[in-house]
């Protein structure tokens, strides 16, 4: 095994080559957590035929792709912020909200403390717990807000765990944050991808609650990484006028614009991932619940949590064993309560998937 420290995202096929010496073509990443399916056709196609579009600027207010975004999430469009990715929305709401401190669900995403660090602020860890399947304690959990705290950060689906919080849990937490005075910022990036996106999404709770804001994109369920486009719902409208005031003109160029005014209505491509997810991720999980080497947590997701629990093993040796057969999995000792016990892997085409079991339980 090659020895070194290196901890790879999804993104980071460059230096996969470096190290192993793979071409990035070669490997099917099951680090990055993107739709299997690709870009739609009626996506690409689409693109080809508007390509003219970077002739002109596009639509200052994105008043057609919001309109879009709105019909697809179950929302109004006045709601509705797009941003360059969630990214820049993530770190342009917390630049105006600018919190003192904040509580964090963990583990999961990096980018949320390093956003509120960058602005000054503070974050403590609620850490779920494995014993329970990384499920949320919603009582005790809300019995550890307190006005000591400016936000709450949830992503749900979480990553990694790829646990859930119901709409119903949501409610209960947004009540008591409303009572503390905390902002709750809830990163729904997987949303698209549980099997009941109208009981666990959190979008209608937006027109009855003005201390939530949802971000989401379209990189990971619309397999479009590259495309940067993203977009946050909130019915604080103050709030919203502040972003739009502080945020640049255009950060969605007019290709992005023009994918995501169709990609939001693509019902046939939406109906496939749903069904390959939704019938891999039972599979996997069935297959690895069997094995008793490894620990499989209930995914929600696209993507699954596994503890290896086979002495002679680590996160690090099994990322060793499946890239040096092309295929990349997540090493998740760098994430926050986890160890190099630890592996996470999103859900492919069957063919791939079962490879990469084959290589997991050899």
């Amino acid at each position: 095994m090659i020895t070194h420290k290196d901890h790879f995202h999804g993104s980071d096929l460059e230096k996969i080559e470096q190290i192993y010496g793979i071409r990035k073509e070669d490997i099917v990443s099951f680090s990055a957590n993107v739709n299997p399916l690709g870009i739609s056709p009626r996506l690409r196609e689409h693109l080809a035929s508007h390509i003219d579009c970077i002739t002109s600027y596009p639509d200052r207010e994105y008043t057609t792709l919001r309109r879009r975004m709105a019909e697809y999430a179950g929302s109004e469009p006045e709601n509705i912020i797009v941003g360059n990715g969630s990214t820049e929305l993530i770190s342009l709401f917390i630049q105006i909200e600018h919190p003192k401190k904040a509580m964090i669900l963990g583990p999961t995403y990096s980018e949320y403390e390093r956003e509120v660090a960058l602005g000054g602020g503070t974050t403590l860890y609620y850490p779920l717990k494995e014993e329970s399947g990384f499920a949320l304690d919603t009582a005790h959990f809300t019995s550890k807000l307190d006005d000591s705290l400016d936000l709450l950060i949830l992503c749900n689906p979480n990553n990694p765990t790829s646990s859930c919080i119901p709409v119903e849990d949501m409610r209960k937490i947004l009540d008591v944050c409303k009572e503390h005075d905390i902002y709750v910022m809830v990163d729904e990036t997987y949303i698209e991808f549980v099997e009941d996106v109208a009981h666990t999404s959190a979008v209608p709770l937006t027109a009855y609650y003005n201390n939530i804001i949802i971000l989401r994109g379209t990189s990971k369920f619309f397999a479009s990484p590259g495309l940067r486009l993203g977009y946050a719902i909130t019915g604080n409208q103050d709030l919203l006028r502040n972003m739009n005031q502080r945020k640049n003109p255009w950060t969605i160029n007019s290709l992005a614009a023009i994918a995501g005014e169709l990609m939001f209505q693509d019902k046939e491509y939406i109906a496939a991932t749903r069904n390959l997810i939704s019938q891999e991720r039972f599979r996997c999980y069935e297959r690895l619940l069997a094995s008793e080497r490894f620990q499989p947590y209930q995914p929600t997701a696209n993507f699954m949590l596994v503890r290896i629990l086979d002495p002679a093993f680590t996160s690090q040796i099994l990322f060793d064993r499946a890239i040096r057969e092309g295929m990349m999995i997540r090493d998740c000792s760098t994430f926050p309560f986890l160890n190099d016990q630890y592996i996470r892997f999103c859900f492919m085409k069957p063919e791939d998937n079962t490879r990469l079991l084959d290589c997991l339980l050899r």
